[in-house]
């Protein structure tokens, strides 16, 4: 089994649930990898680009996957279009956020972004502010908000998320058998409750 990591927006390799996964898969004995999505470059985040860096790092073999927000949202794209993924275990999933760029940001601000070209947003990873291409937006319309994929999945989502809503992963879940749907008392960084995820990862996974 081999597990391909994927960190959510404005995060990195060194996010703590990364990490914090990342030692639980190698003590069991499990490969782990945590790919950078943005190469370096935040600025030109895009989707597409991230999709490629998955692909690279997947190279077409079999691969459990499991993503955090935004990265849960890429492992679903993945995982729609290669059948030999195995797993997924997806982290407050960023389905659909295509269509809630303008309210999680507000009008004006997201107006001005698309004016000026560059979004300032807050970098988990690098505790600073950085700036990010109107590109992200454009290209994000260029792919599907809710991917469909058959693989047996785990989804995590706090009820207490102001980012994702609960709803969006309710929905899903009811619509896709292959889908089990965990629900904890947390917010979107779910960072309270990384224990009982492991938990119930190592179990789904059997590990």
């Amino acid at each position: 089994m081999r597990i391909i990591y994927l960190h959510g927006f404005a995060s990195g390799q060194e996010s703590r649930k990364a990490q914090v996964f990342r030692a639980h898969f190698e003590k069991s004995g499990v490969a782990v990898t945590v790919p950078r999505l943005d190469s370096g470059f935040f600025f030109n985040l895009t989707i597409s680009g991230q999709f490629d860096i998955l692909s690279r790092e997947a190279n077409g073999e079999p691969v459990v996957l499991m993503g955090s927000s935004m990265g849960g949202y890429l492992a679903a794209l993945y995982a729609s279009r290669h059948p030999e993924v195995e797993k997924l275990v997806l982290l407050a999933p960023a389905f659909g956020f295509q269509d809630r760029w303008a309210a999680m940001l507000g009008e004006e601000k997201f107006r001005a972004w698309e004016e000026t070209g560059e979004l300032e947003v807050f970098h988990y990873a690098d505790n600073a502010p950085r700036k990010v291409a109107w590109q992200l937006a454009v290209d994000a319309k260029t792919w599907e908000p809710v991917p469909h994929f058959t693989q047996p999945a785990l989804v995590f989502h706090g009820t207490n998320d102001l980012t994702v809503p609960i709803s969006i992963s309710e929905a899903y879940a009811a619509s896709h058998p292959n889908v089990t749907l965990e629900k904890f008392d947390a917010g979107h960084e779910l960072t309270e409750v990384i224990d009982e995820m492991w938990e119930r990862t190592a179990r789904f996974l059997k590990i």
